[in-house]
């Protein structure tokens, strides 16, 4: 009997040195707990069909959905930070700079692009949360200032899509000067009469709240983006009060009046389209 549970053939084993880990990123594990795998979260438009959750994506991904076909042409690609303040915190900002370009393989929190989507001329601005946290720069202050001069040259519509923990404090005073220097140039599309659409993502805080993010001709956001200037801890500890529950989330500021419409990501590109159509008084698309 003993014998019934000896097993004899050893069979095919391998040395511990030669046992490889699964590659990562073949599978994707939501807050709630969801397996989604990799490559069915991409063909779902990165979100999870299980719980609609939407992970965090790039400039790359969000051309992708809204482009058609994935055509366009980036402006400004070469612009870059400089290290004017020669700031040192545990590490040099140049040298973070250096590093984060190498790890991301991009020359800044932004990127800016004009092509079509569906057939209209459009330019869109879009941050990159890998690259430093999102944090707004003079280099996205600045290309934000192109592409919208861009927009006016061309009479383009312009849409923002922001994922940022706010501005970049490498840069002091020259980060909180992009506020200004952004909001006066989207002023000078609804002055020209130019439609600008933003799209608050998940992170949407700090100075990029308190500027662009906010001053869209309609303000759009995905579900559940965390919205806000100040964190929910630092709001709770200045005021001295419980916050609400679902404080500064996409679907608390919808319904207190600071949004225009909460857009799932697979519906994006017609809903954007859609006011498009709308305020240009063109035939609407289905």
């Amino acid at each position: 009997m003993s014998s019934w549970f000896k097993r004899k053939d050893k069979g095919i084993q391998t040395p511990t040195d030669k046992k490889k880990d699964v590659p990562k990123g073949l599978w994707h594990k939501t807050p709630s707990g969801k397996i989604v795998d990799a490559d069915e979260l991409k063909a779902n438009f990165y979100v999870s069909p299980e719980d609609g959750y939407h992970t965090r994506i790039g400039s790359a991904e969000y051309f992708s959905i809204l482009f058609d076909d994935n055509k366009f042409k980036e402006l400004d690609k070469k612009l870059t930070s400089k290290d004017p303040l020669k700031f040192v915190d545990s590490k040099k900002y140049s040298d973070r700079l250096k590093a984060a370009t190498e790890k991301t393989k991009l020359n800044d929190a932004i990127r800016t692009a004009v092509g079509k989507s569906f057939g209209k001329d459009l330019v869109i601005a879009c941050m990159d949360f890998s690259f430093i946290g999102g944090s707004m720069g003079s280099v996205v202050g600045e290309k934000i200032a192109r592409a919208a001069d861009y927009s006016l040259k061309n009479n383009i519509p312009f849409m923002i899509i922001s994922k940022s923990g706010g501005a970049r404090m490498m840069e002091a005073a020259l980060s909180l000067m992009q506020l200004a220097k952004t909001s006066v140039k989207l002023a000078q599309l609804s002055d020209a009469g130019i439609p600008y659409i933003s799209l608050c993502t998940d992170p949407t805080t700090g100075g990029t709240t308190a500027s662009f993010a906010m001053l869209g001709d309609v303000n759009f956001s995905e579900p559940r983006a965390l919205i806000g200037f100040a964190g929910p801890r630092v709001v709770r500890d200045t005021t001295g009060k419980e916050l609400p529950e679902g404080f500064q989330t996409a679907e608390f500021l919808l319904e207190h009046g600071f949004l225009d419409k909460i857009i799932e990501r697979k519906h994006l590109k017609k809903e954007l389209n859609l006011y498009l159509d709308l305020i240009l008084n063109q035939p609407i698309r289905a």
